[in-house]
């Protein structure tokens, strides 16, 4: 590397992995490196890569091949998900220095910074490092101090792995099992993070997990009120959990405490019980809607959101039908809508009955409309009334934009706002995604 070397974190894929990007580019930073303008111009260039479905794998060596046409001189890394996975595929790929597995991902910092000077001297490219990770008991991570690029809303992982085995799912393989972030760590990082923005997301692979490997096996409800009482963080929101994980406990409490975001998101995956079977999933349709009924009576106005897959190996019209319409019953705001990627592994991935990618294609857009009138009906529901919104660093020409508690998108028409300030506003209007808001004199939150 040259005098002064630069990097850039390109990261694809869930909260968790966006908070390992957020970690590693604090390393980088801790280790002397600055932080580029962008990949064209770094000497280190980070692929942090999922490999959740072929079209992520298909990100990875995108972005791979775009850093190595546009910016020949870097040296390139590539970890996550996929460098666990496949280590040896992508080391094949031209310009790529090193694959670091999520077992290694943790010394990535170490190893770029006491590599030889220049890309030429590495005695070949495409070393790697990557271990076994199925006896993991450590949790692995880098702390976060800040944001990663951008953003306003450090993402914080306190936990890693899943100890589940769904049929579909390759992830137990490439982040091994559940592990959990000791509680005073987290304290003591949302603390810090708490100092210079406004909101934290709690993110982690089996988010609901937290504590079970811990002595006394605390639980995230515990958690959060020890936050809540020993941080200053004005919000703290949750990203996904299991849908049996959201226990009452946990409900309550974040219907409850206005720090805590009024959102849920919880996994559906499918509303066949048949196709749930398949699937390995710990609940049947009955015990999903239940949670998120309850839910919706204890926050009115909260944002209900889930993951769903389409065209599950042996999905009949009759399974795509059922699920179709316990999501038109239950109380969605908004849905990650997936089409089934065979991962290779997976016990899925040697069932038979595939089902046609056409057939899957109008599944997929089937929910996706479905999603979107739900949504356009919640966002209409707030017209006239007032939200607490985070202004976001996102650029709009019409306004600042801002997400409130419950997960809506707004923008805010008046004078420039700096981003990481919380307002309440008020609903003026519905366009597209966004809704259109004017702040009421007198702000909740003045604080740039």
């Amino acid at each position: 590397m040259t005098a002064g070397p630069s990097y850039w974190v390109e990261t694809f894929g869930c909260r968790a992995a966006q908070a390992d990007g957020a970690a590693l580019e604090t390393a980088l930073r801790d280790r002397g490196l600055a932080p580029a303008a962008g990949p064209s111009t770094a000497d280190l260039v980070v692929v942090n890569a999922c490999t959740v479905t072929a079209a992520a794998d298909q990100d990875a060596r995108r972005a791979i091949r775009r850093a190595r046409r546009d910016n020949p001189r870097a040296r390139i890394l590539v970890t996550g998900c996929y460098a666990q996975r496949a280590p040896g595929e992508l080391a094949a790929l031209p310009g790529v220095a090193w694959v670091v597995g999520n077992s290694h991902k943790s010394q990535i910092a170490d190893l770029v910074t006491l590599a030889p000077a220049q890309p030429e001297s590495l005695p070949f490219h495409g070393q790697i490092f990557v271990g076994d990770l199925s006896r993991q008991t450590t949790f692995l991570s880098e702390p976060v101090r800040e944001a990663s690029h951008d953003r306003t809303r450090p993402n914080l992982k306190i936990q890693d792995g899943c100890s589940h085995r769904c049929s579909f799912c390759v992830i137990p393989s490439v982040r091994g099992p559940s592990r959990s972030a000791p509680a005073d760590r987290v304290v003591e990082q949302v603390r810090g993070l708490a100092e210079r923005y406004r909101e934290v997301v709690l993110s982690g692979i089996n988010l609901g997990r937290w504590g079970r490997d811990l002595e006394g096996r605390p639980r995230l409800a515990a958690l959060l009120r020890r936050l809540l009482e020993e941080t200053p963080v004005a919000r703290l929101r949750i990203s996904s959990i299991e849908p049996m994980d959201w226990t009452d406990e946990l409900l309550d409490l974040v219907a409850s405490s206005p720090r805590l975001a009024r959102h849920v998101h919880a996994p559906l995956q499918s509303g066949s019980d048949r196709i749930l079977r398949l699937m390995r999933r710990k609940y049947r349709a009955r015990h999903y809607a239940a949670r998120l009924e309850k839910a919706r009576r204890l926050m009115p106005e909260a944002a209900i959101g889930a993951d769903v897959m389409v065209g599950f190996p042996g999905e009949t019209g009759a399974d795509f039908e059922e699920s179709r319409q316990l999501i038109a019953d239950l109380p969605f705001t908004y849905l990650h809508v997936f089409t089934y990627s065979s991962r290779p592994g997976t016990a899925a991935a040697a069932m038979p009955d595939p089902v046609p990618p056409p057939v899957q294609r109008e599944r997929n857009r089937r929910l996706r409309e479905l999603a979107e009138a739900k949504g356009a009906a919640f966002r209409r529901g707030f017209l006239g009334r007032r939200l607490s919104v985070l202004t976001l660093q996102e650029s709009h020409p019409d306004g600042a934009v801002g997400l409130s508690d419950n997960y809506l998108k707004t923008l805010i028409a008046g004078p420039s706002l700096a981003p990481n300030r919380i307002l309440e506003v008020q609903v003026v209007g519905v366009e597209g995604e966004f809704l259109r808001t004017t702040p009421p004199e007198g702000t909740a939150d003045e604080r740039r």
